[in-house]
Protein backbone atom coordinates (compact mmCIF):
# COMPACT_ATOMS: atom_id res chain seq x y z
CA UNK A 1 0.00 0.00 0.00
CA UNK A 2 1.53 3.41 -1.41
CA UNK A 3 1.44 6.17 1.41
CA UNK A 4 1.97 10.04 0.71
CA UNK A 5 5.19 11.06 0.93
CA UNK A 6 5.87 13.90 4.10
CA UNK A 7 7.97 16.83 3.79
CA UNK A 8 9.92 18.95 6.23
CA UNK A 9 8.64 21.92 6.96
CA UNK A 10 11.51 24.28 5.14
CA UNK A 11 10.79 21.95 2.35
CA UNK A 12 11.45 23.81 -1.40
CA UNK A 13 11.03 22.19 -4.69
CA UNK A 14 14.05 21.92 -6.85
CA UNK A 15 13.79 24.36 -10.31
CA UNK A 16 13.52 23.52 -13.32
CA UNK A 17 15.33 25.54 -15.57
CA UNK A 18 13.97 25.46 -18.87
CA UNK A 19 15.97 28.58 -19.65
CA UNK A 20 19.14 26.79 -19.22
CA UNK A 21 17.89 23.56 -20.83
CA UNK A 22 16.52 25.64 -24.31
CA UNK A 23 20.23 27.63 -24.56
CA UNK A 24 21.50 24.14 -24.70
CA UNK A 25 19.21 22.30 -26.65
CA UNK A 26 19.66 25.32 -29.31
CA UNK A 27 23.49 24.85 -29.39
CA UNK A 28 22.67 21.25 -29.97
CA UNK A 29 20.59 22.33 -32.82
CA UNK A 30 23.27 24.98 -33.99
CA UNK A 31 25.63 22.11 -34.02
CA UNK A 32 23.30 19.77 -35.96
CA UNK A 33 22.36 21.88 -38.48
CA UNK A 34 26.35 22.28 -39.80
CA UNK A 35 26.47 18.79 -39.72
CA UNK A 36 23.23 18.12 -41.28
CA UNK A 37 24.57 20.91 -44.10
CA UNK A 38 27.83 19.72 -44.50
CA UNK A 39 26.54 16.21 -45.08
CA UNK A 40 24.10 17.36 -47.72
CA UNK A 41 24.61 21.04 -48.71
CA UNK A 42 21.62 21.87 -47.07
CA UNK A 43 20.30 24.64 -44.81
CA UNK A 44 16.77 24.27 -43.32
CA UNK A 45 14.50 27.45 -43.72
CA UNK A 46 11.87 28.67 -41.90
CA UNK A 47 9.35 30.36 -43.39
CA UNK A 48 6.92 32.74 -40.95
CA UNK A 49 3.97 34.79 -41.71
CA UNK A 50 2.36 37.36 -39.23
CA UNK A 51 -1.03 38.96 -40.65
CA UNK A 52 -1.88 42.07 -39.15
CA UNK A 53 0.38 44.11 -36.83
CA UNK A 54 -0.45 42.87 -33.33
CA UNK A 55 2.66 44.67 -31.21
CA UNK A 56 3.06 41.42 -28.90
CA UNK A 57 3.07 39.63 -31.96
CA UNK A 58 5.63 41.08 -33.94
CA UNK A 59 7.96 41.04 -31.07
CA UNK A 60 7.39 36.98 -30.99
CA UNK A 61 8.08 36.58 -34.62
CA UNK A 62 11.59 38.69 -34.50
CA UNK A 63 12.25 36.77 -31.72
CA UNK A 64 11.55 33.73 -33.34
CA UNK A 65 13.58 34.91 -36.23
CA UNK A 66 16.96 35.75 -34.10
CA UNK A 67 17.06 32.56 -32.81
CA UNK A 68 16.28 31.17 -36.40
CA UNK A 69 19.61 32.78 -37.67
CA UNK A 70 21.72 32.06 -34.63
CA UNK A 71 20.66 28.45 -34.84
CA UNK A 72 22.18 28.57 -38.72
CA UNK A 73 19.05 28.28 -40.32
CA UNK A 74 17.49 30.77 -42.77
CA UNK A 75 14.71 32.75 -41.74
CA UNK A 76 11.86 34.03 -44.07
CA UNK A 77 9.78 36.48 -42.98
CA UNK A 78 5.84 37.64 -44.28
CA UNK A 79 4.40 40.58 -42.71
CA UNK A 80 1.27 40.45 -44.40
CA UNK A 81 -1.52 43.77 -43.70
CA UNK A 82 -4.32 43.52 -42.18
CA UNK A 83 -6.47 43.26 -45.11
CA UNK A 84 -4.98 40.17 -46.33
CA UNK A 85 -7.75 38.46 -47.55
CA UNK A 86 -8.06 34.19 -47.10
CA UNK A 87 -7.00 33.58 -50.97
CA UNK A 88 -4.16 35.35 -50.87
CA UNK A 89 -2.86 33.82 -47.64
CA UNK A 90 -3.54 30.55 -49.31
CA UNK A 91 -1.72 31.46 -52.34
CA UNK A 92 1.59 32.29 -50.66
CA UNK A 93 1.21 29.01 -48.45
CA UNK A 94 1.29 27.37 -51.37
CA UNK A 95 3.74 28.84 -53.04
CA UNK A 96 6.12 28.08 -49.92
CA UNK A 97 4.67 24.68 -49.38
CA UNK A 98 6.37 24.07 -53.64
CA UNK A 99 9.93 26.24 -52.53
CA UNK A 100 12.53 23.49 -51.96
CA UNK A 101 14.58 26.44 -49.68
CA UNK A 102 11.31 26.50 -47.35
CA UNK A 103 11.22 23.31 -44.66
CA UNK A 104 9.06 25.04 -41.95
CA UNK A 105 6.44 26.93 -42.51
CA UNK A 106 4.42 28.66 -39.43
CA UNK A 107 1.28 30.91 -39.54
CA UNK A 108 1.20 33.56 -36.21
CA UNK A 109 -1.69 32.66 -34.66
CA UNK A 110 -4.30 34.17 -33.62
CA UNK A 111 -5.14 35.55 -37.09
CA UNK A 112 -7.77 38.50 -38.01
CA UNK A 113 -11.24 38.14 -37.84
CA UNK A 114 -12.67 36.41 -40.81
CA UNK A 115 -9.36 34.16 -41.61
CA UNK A 116 -10.02 30.58 -41.39
CA UNK A 117 -7.04 29.08 -38.94
CA UNK A 118 -8.31 25.86 -39.79
CA UNK A 119 -8.43 26.15 -42.90
CA UNK A 120 -5.11 28.07 -42.85
CA UNK A 121 -3.31 25.76 -40.82
CA UNK A 122 -4.34 22.63 -43.23
CA UNK A 123 -2.99 24.23 -46.07
CA UNK A 124 0.48 23.80 -44.88
CA UNK A 125 2.04 20.27 -46.13
CA UNK A 126 2.47 18.04 -43.31
CA UNK A 127 5.91 18.10 -43.25
CA UNK A 128 6.49 21.43 -43.24
CA UNK A 129 3.77 21.73 -40.41
CA UNK A 130 6.91 22.78 -37.67
CA UNK A 131 4.03 24.11 -35.26
CA UNK A 132 2.34 20.51 -35.81
CA UNK A 133 -1.00 22.11 -35.60
CA UNK A 134 -2.35 20.49 -39.12
CA UNK A 135 -4.79 17.92 -38.54
CA UNK A 136 -2.67 14.86 -40.32
CA UNK A 137 0.04 15.83 -37.84
CA UNK A 138 -2.66 15.52 -34.65
CA UNK A 139 -3.83 12.68 -36.15
CA UNK A 140 -0.32 11.10 -36.31
CA UNK A 141 0.44 11.87 -32.71
CA UNK A 142 -3.19 9.97 -31.71
CA UNK A 143 -2.42 6.90 -33.50
CA UNK A 144 1.27 6.71 -32.20
CA UNK A 145 2.92 7.98 -35.55
CA UNK A 146 5.98 9.58 -36.34
CA UNK A 147 4.89 13.52 -37.11
CA UNK A 148 5.72 16.94 -35.92
CA UNK A 149 4.69 18.05 -32.82
CA UNK A 150 3.57 21.09 -31.41
CA UNK A 151 6.05 22.60 -29.64
CA UNK A 152 5.06 23.81 -26.50
CA UNK A 153 4.22 20.28 -25.85
CA UNK A 154 7.26 18.96 -27.10
CA UNK A 155 9.34 21.22 -24.79
CA UNK A 156 7.18 20.21 -21.39
CA UNK A 157 8.08 16.58 -22.53
CA UNK A 158 11.42 17.09 -23.20
CA UNK A 159 11.78 18.87 -19.98
CA UNK A 160 9.98 15.92 -18.00
CA UNK A 161 12.44 13.14 -19.49
CA UNK A 162 15.27 15.23 -18.68
CA UNK A 163 14.07 15.36 -15.10
CA UNK A 164 12.88 12.05 -14.67
CA UNK A 165 14.05 9.81 -17.00
CA UNK A 166 11.98 7.17 -17.50
CA UNK A 167 7.97 7.75 -16.86
CA UNK A 168 6.11 4.42 -17.05
CA UNK A 169 3.60 3.91 -15.17
CA UNK A 170 3.21 7.26 -13.45
CA UNK A 171 0.33 8.98 -13.11
CA UNK A 172 -0.07 12.37 -15.11
CA UNK A 173 -2.61 14.95 -14.98
CA UNK A 174 -3.40 17.49 -17.41
CA UNK A 175 -5.29 20.50 -16.32
CA UNK A 176 -6.75 21.98 -19.65
CA UNK A 177 -7.36 20.43 -22.85
CA UNK A 178 -6.51 22.89 -25.84
CA UNK A 179 -5.85 21.88 -28.98
CA UNK A 180 -2.41 23.72 -28.75
CA UNK A 181 -1.06 22.50 -25.61
CA UNK A 182 -2.95 19.93 -23.34
CA UNK A 183 -4.35 17.45 -25.93
CA UNK A 184 -1.12 16.75 -27.73
CA UNK A 185 0.81 16.45 -24.35
CA UNK A 186 -1.67 14.02 -22.96
CA UNK A 187 -0.90 12.35 -26.16
CA UNK A 188 2.93 12.24 -25.69
CA UNK A 189 2.89 11.26 -21.96
CA UNK A 190 0.09 7.95 -22.51
CA UNK A 191 3.73 7.52 -25.71
CA UNK A 192 5.91 7.45 -22.63
CA UNK A 193 3.81 4.80 -20.72
CA UNK A 194 2.27 7.27 -18.28
CA UNK A 195 -1.54 6.81 -16.81
CA UNK A 196 -3.05 10.27 -17.77
CA UNK A 197 -6.12 12.19 -16.92
CA UNK A 198 -6.98 15.06 -18.37
CA UNK A 199 -9.40 17.86 -16.95
CA UNK A 200 -11.03 20.52 -17.99
CA UNK A 201 -13.76 22.98 -17.59
CA UNK A 202 -16.27 20.44 -16.96
CA UNK A 203 -14.10 17.82 -14.78
CA UNK A 204 -16.17 17.61 -11.35
CA UNK A 205 -13.47 18.14 -9.06
CA UNK A 206 -10.05 19.17 -10.07
CA UNK A 207 -8.25 19.53 -6.90
CA UNK A 208 -9.18 16.07 -6.37
CA UNK A 209 -7.89 14.70 -9.39
CA UNK A 210 -4.57 17.16 -9.45
CA UNK A 211 -3.91 15.87 -5.66
CA UNK A 212 -3.14 12.15 -7.01
CA UNK A 213 -0.71 13.64 -9.73
CA UNK A 214 2.55 12.55 -9.52
CA UNK A 215 3.02 14.61 -12.44
CA UNK A 216 0.94 17.82 -12.75
CA UNK A 217 0.70 20.29 -15.94
CA UNK A 218 -1.33 23.04 -15.90
CA UNK A 219 -2.25 25.09 -18.76
CA UNK A 220 -5.60 26.87 -18.43
CA UNK A 221 -3.99 30.89 -18.93
CA UNK A 222 -6.26 30.84 -15.26
CA UNK A 223 -3.58 32.54 -13.34
CA UNK A 224 -2.87 31.52 -10.09
CA UNK A 225 -5.54 28.68 -10.25
CA UNK A 226 -3.41 25.49 -8.71
CA UNK A 227 -3.02 25.94 -4.81
CA UNK A 228 -0.84 24.40 -2.03
CA UNK A 229 -3.15 21.84 -1.77
CA UNK A 230 -3.86 20.66 -5.02
CA UNK A 231 -0.36 19.39 -5.03
CA UNK A 232 1.05 15.62 -4.29
CA UNK A 233 3.59 15.94 -1.98
CA UNK A 234 6.83 15.40 -4.41
CA UNK A 235 5.20 15.92 -7.23
CA UNK A 236 6.65 17.04 -10.71
CA UNK A 237 4.65 20.48 -11.69
CA UNK A 238 4.86 21.87 -14.91
CA UNK A 239 3.45 25.34 -15.11
CA UNK A 240 2.72 26.09 -19.01
CA UNK A 241 0.51 29.62 -18.02
CA UNK A 242 1.96 32.73 -18.33
CA UNK A 243 -0.57 36.02 -17.50
CA UNK A 244 0.81 39.32 -16.93
CA UNK A 245 -0.68 40.80 -14.00
CA UNK A 246 -0.70 44.17 -12.22
CA UNK A 247 0.58 44.94 -9.14
CA UNK A 248 -0.35 47.40 -6.21
CA UNK A 249 2.26 49.73 -6.76
CA UNK A 250 1.59 49.81 -10.60
CA UNK A 251 4.17 47.50 -11.83
CA UNK A 252 3.74 44.39 -13.84
CA UNK A 253 4.81 41.20 -13.95
CA UNK A 254 4.84 37.70 -15.15
CA UNK A 255 2.77 35.03 -13.42
CA UNK A 256 1.89 31.35 -13.97
CA UNK A 257 -1.22 29.27 -14.09
CA UNK A 258 0.30 27.83 -10.51
CA UNK A 259 0.73 30.13 -7.09
CA UNK A 260 4.33 29.42 -7.13
CA UNK A 261 5.37 30.52 -3.86
CA UNK A 262 2.78 28.01 -2.63
CA UNK A 263 3.30 25.05 -4.68
CA UNK A 264 7.87 25.67 -4.26
CA UNK A 265 6.52 24.46 -1.09
CA UNK A 266 5.20 21.37 -1.71
CA UNK A 267 6.45 20.08 -4.82
CA UNK A 268 9.59 18.03 -5.63
CA UNK A 269 10.43 19.88 -8.71
CA UNK A 270 8.60 22.83 -10.53
CA UNK A 271 8.76 25.19 -13.49
CA UNK A 272 9.17 28.93 -12.73
CA UNK A 273 7.18 31.31 -14.58
CA UNK A 274 9.38 32.95 -16.46
CA UNK A 275 12.03 30.73 -17.34
CA UNK A 276 10.28 27.36 -17.52
CA UNK A 277 8.42 26.13 -20.36
CA UNK A 278 8.67 29.55 -21.51
CA UNK A 279 11.79 29.35 -23.57
CA UNK A 280 11.56 25.91 -24.82
CA UNK A 281 9.05 26.83 -27.47
CA UNK A 282 11.30 28.66 -29.85
CA UNK A 283 14.13 25.74 -29.05
CA UNK A 284 11.35 23.27 -30.24
CA UNK A 285 10.11 25.13 -33.05
CA UNK A 286 13.70 25.17 -33.89
CA UNK A 287 14.33 21.54 -33.65
CA UNK A 288 11.12 20.87 -35.41
CA UNK A 289 12.62 22.89 -38.53
CA UNK A 290 15.66 20.77 -38.40
CA UNK A 291 13.26 17.87 -38.02
CA UNK A 292 11.39 19.09 -41.28
CA UNK A 293 14.37 19.36 -43.39
CA UNK A 294 15.43 16.18 -42.58
CA UNK A 295 12.39 14.05 -43.60
CA UNK A 296 11.72 16.25 -46.85
CA UNK A 297 15.75 15.80 -47.81
CA UNK A 298 16.61 12.82 -46.32
CA UNK A 299 13.00 10.93 -45.93
CA UNK A 300 13.69 9.98 -42.37
CA UNK A 301 13.67 11.99 -39.04
CA UNK A 302 17.29 11.67 -38.35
Amino acid sequence: MSTTPSLSSDHQASLIDGKAFATALREQIREDVRSFHGTHGVTPGLAVILVGNDPASEVYVRNKAIQTHHAGMRSFMHMLPETTTEEELLALIERLNKDPEIHGILVQLPLPNGLDARRVTNAIRPEKDVDGLGEINAGRLAIGLPGLVPCTPLGCLLLLKDQLGDMRGQHAVVIGSSNLVGKPLALLLLAEGCTVSVAHIHTRDTAALARQADILVVATGCSGLVRKDWIKPGATVIDVGITRVTLPNGKTRLVGDVVFDEAVQVAGRITPVPGGVGPMTIACLLKNTLTAAKLLVTGKAE
